[in-house]
């Protein structure tokens, strides 16, 4: 009887915006608000994706999701964080991220792509052979770059100091990137600017140690961040999504605050960049609050200045993503570990909620779930 009230609530207020209402972004219109976050898999070869990327991500297109971003994929060989990562940094590549995304489309989905460079988080071990870090002296191993010279750990390997010519570089890699996304048929470019990576380095005054118009001020910190965004921009068409990735606070007294973020949100927005998908910490060692939807706050405090949000961290229940689109919290509910348990957590939770009209594939519509 109980979930018949809630499935006659959630059709009483159909009208509002809910997790399978759909999301114009531009040209690009998302059928629901879920998002498949993006989740290393650690299973490359030299950049190459393979048949366990093809099956990982269209399975989650199979089971329902709006978009379907990749794991965060690396524009060029030192900004892997480990020797196992996605890589877009040559036209090879191109290849079979091409036949990924066709079967996405196919299956109704969008497809996303993340793109990343690891910064002083690079040459990392796969995580199931303890994640440490290996020596650029060593098989698997090369030299990290970062904003200053300042490890992750100090039993790390300290990263090399970018110059202006290594800025260029990045910056570059970023644009050819971009248009290798173009190339492979993604819809969508997230740039990860989150989680203790380079650009999440420049713009925290943690591991930014500059005295150049790379460091010092809040404006100086985020420079690189827009200048990626420009590089992008003359490459990736202005009638596709560009989302932004970011840690809305370094958890830590004296690093990036969750007040410079909504700062940073508007200059974004002014940017052209669309959505901002908003996690938080990695930077360095620090405690976070965990508890479910913990990080839905900085969505919804970056959401009031105009730009479109999407939420992450915890949220593993049907009406927990459909509130936090109700409640005007986010625009987007960006799901990552509860879609490794379950590929098909869209259309689960469309039963749950009562959208039974979601459609599903037909090789499995007699597995429906009756009304």
């Amino acid at each position: 009887m109980i979930a018949d009230v809630t499935v006659h609530i959630y059709r009483k207020n159909i009208n509002m915006a809910h997790l399978f209402s759909t999301l114009k972004i531009k040209d690009t219109e998302f059928k629901n608000r879920i998002v498949v976050s993006p989740m290393c898999q650690y299973s490359s070869q030299e950049g190459f994706a393979d048949n366990w990327h093809l099956v990982h991500l269209g399975s989650r297109a199979v089971g329902g999701a709006a978009l379907v971003i990749t794991e965060a994929i690396a524009v060029s060989p030192e900004g892997r964080i480990s020797h196992g990562d996605l890589g877009i940094y040559k036209d090879e590549h191109i290849v079979k991220l091409k036949e990924i995304t066709d079967f996405i489309h196919e299956q109704g989905a969008l497809a996303g792509t993340q793109l990343a460079h690891a910064g002083r988080k690079a040459s990392h071990e796969l995580p199931w052979k303890g994640n440490a870090q290996i020596p650029s002296d060593q098989s698997n191993g090369w030299k990290s770059v970062a904003p200053s010279a300042v490890p992750f750990k100090e039993t790390e390997e300290a990263p090399i100091a970018l110059d202006k010519v290594g800025i260029e570089k990045v910056k570059a890699d970023f644009k050819a990137a971009a248009a290798r996304t173009l190339a492979a048929g993604f819809d969508v470019i997230e740039i990860h600017a989150a989680h203790g990576y380079l650009i999440h380095e420049f713009y925290s005054p943690l591991s930014n140690k500059r005295t150049d118009e790379y460091g010092g001020s809040f404006e100086n910190r985020i420079r690189l961040l827009l200048e990626i965004i420009d590089s992008i921009r003359q490459v990736w068409p202005a009638t596709k999504p560009l989302f932004v990735r970011i840690s809305s606070t370094d958890w830590t007294e004296g690093g990036w605050t969750a007040d410079e973020s909504v700062e940073l949100a508007k200059i974004l927005k002014d940017k052209g960049v669309d959505l901002v998908d908003c996690s938080s910490g990695g930077n360095v060692l620090a405690p976070i609050p965990l508890k479910p939807g913990y990080q839905v706050e900085f969505a919804e405090a970056l959401r009031k200045t105009g730009i479109l949000t999407g939420a992450v961290g915890l949220i593993t229940e049907s009406k927990q993503a459909d509130d936090i689109i109700r409640n005007e919290q986010a625009d987007m509910v960006i799901i990552a570990r509860e879609l490794l348990r379950d590929p098909h957590f869209p259309l689960r939770a469309a039963h749950e909620l009562g959208f039974d009209e979601i459609k599903w594939p037909v090789q499995y519509e007699r597995a429906k779930w009756q009304k």
